[in-house]
């Protein structure tokens, strides 16, 4: 069971908060409170694994602009 999980069954089986359910737990509530922001573009990053692994010398800015002469829309261009 993860730890999140953990707590949710805390607070909703002794009718505590978050802060006193991780507390007790010694979670860290901003763990608790997490929510990843990872950008789901799978095909992007199969993409650049492609690249990297076809040319394993090029670094990431040249992977990177090989990836925008092919039409990608990467970092601050999204």
């Amino acid at each position: 069971m993860r730890r999140r999980e953990i707590i949710d069954w805390a607070r909703e089986e002794y009718l505590v908060s978050a802060r006193a359910a991780c507390s007790v737990l010694q979670f860290p509530r901003s763990s608790y409170y997490y929510q990843s922001r990872r950008d789901p573009r799978v095909a992007l990053r199969m993409r650049l694994k492609e690249l990297a692994a076809s040319r394993p010398r090029f670094g990431y800015r040249r992977l990177h602009l090989l990836l925008r002469r092919e039409g990608w829309r990467v970092n601050h261009m999204l």
